[in-house]
């Protein structure tokens, strides 16, 4: 075991795997020579070599579409969308053509990239900086989506999606990069896609969060809990697939669910959320299923981002009016 920060757990998984298969391949804007904005990638194409992890033009849809040439030709490429809003103009190649080429061609050719992407905001940047776009992916039959809360999660669960068959986009919470240190295994070991963590045990209500979200629910569960309730957390970890299961399980355990998204409310992954509770534990429900998301708006500029980012105060709110609903 050796005490990780995100980013390090993360470079730890790209070594370790660039090691033992030879068809990968990592490249991206500033990824080779820098090692990325964030240094996720430094010390990998020293160790590797520049054929292996190399930088790329400024294009994110040609970093998108040159991994779907590589992926069908039979390398693992994983590429980085050097941040979340910069993913947007490699819409049209992960879309179009990534997320369908095994429907298309009927099973014959699939497409194992990992899309790494910073995401969330947080960290005081500018716009195009801090985006919060899972929703625009989840949505989006032939990808997977994962998101990551802790170091040791964001090691397992970037081998299990260099190792899946099937395009990954693997979203990384800029916002927890550095802020987080964890025990994390050295050797080689996955996390199941598409299976959550019950991070805290509860008995009164269900917190469902992810990413960044998941650190502020856990102060907020710390507040609730010198009222002496008990609150069950929840971290999601892929947004696509969803973990029914432990979700209905929660749900109906507690009776009560609230859902804490970075993401702007209308049409996000919260109202996807709360359709699976109302679907899976209606009957168990001792009050509205509630969802405490960013607002719908661009989220704001440094000076305005405090008043964007969700704080374990707000969440304590929304926990204090379900339980005494």
């Amino acid at each position: 075991m050796k005490v990780m920060n995100m980013v390090q757990a993360i470079n730890n998984a790209m070594d370790t795997m660039l090691a033992e298969d030879k068809s990968i391949v990592v490249y991206g804007e500033d990824v080779g020579v820098e090692g990325g904005v964030f240094r996720v990638t430094e010390g990998l194409q020293g160790k590797h070599g520049a054929e292996r992890v190399f930088d790329s033009p400024l294009a994110e849809s040609a970093i998108a579409g040159t991994a779907l040439g590589m992926a069908i030709a039979g390398l693992k490429p994983i590429i980085e969308m050097q941040f979340d809003g910069f993913s947007y103009p490699a819409f049209n190649q992960i879309l179009s053509h990534i997320a369908r080429f095994r429907n298309r061609t009927r099973g014959k050719f699939t497409v194992p990239a990992v899309i790494r992407i910073p995401y969330g905001g947080g960290i005081n940047a500018l716009e195009h900086h801090s985006e919060s776009p899972e929703a625009y992916f989840g949505h989006t039959p032939g990808l997977k989506v994962v998101i990551p809360s802790t170091p040791y999660d964001a090691k397992g669960l970037l081998i299990a999606a260099i190792e899946d068959p099937d395009p990954v986009i693997f979203m990384e919470p800029k916002r927890i990069y550095r802020a987080i240190k964890q025990e994390v295994p050295e050797e080689k070991y996955s996390i199941p896609i598409g299976k959550a963590r019950v991070v805290n045990s509860g008995e009164q209500l269900t917190i469902i969060a992810y990413g960044a979200m998941i650190r502020e629910a856990q102060k907020a569960i710390v507040m609730a809990k010198q009222k002496g309730w008990s609150v069950e957390l929840i971290d999601l970890r892929s947004i696509w697939p969803i973990d029914r299961d432990t979700i209905r399980e929660s749900v109906r355990k507690t009776g009560r669910v609230l859902i804490v998204t970075e993401a702007s409310q209308s049409y996000g992954p919260a109202a996807e959320l709360i359709s699976i509770v109302n679907e899976e534990a209606f009957l168990s429900l001792e009050a509205p299923p509630t969802r405490l998301t960013g607002f719908d708006t661009v989220i704001p500029l440094p000076l305005g981002e405090k008043y964007y980012i969700i704080s374990p105060e707000r969440i304590f709110y929304e926990i204090e009016k379900l339980i005494r609903y």
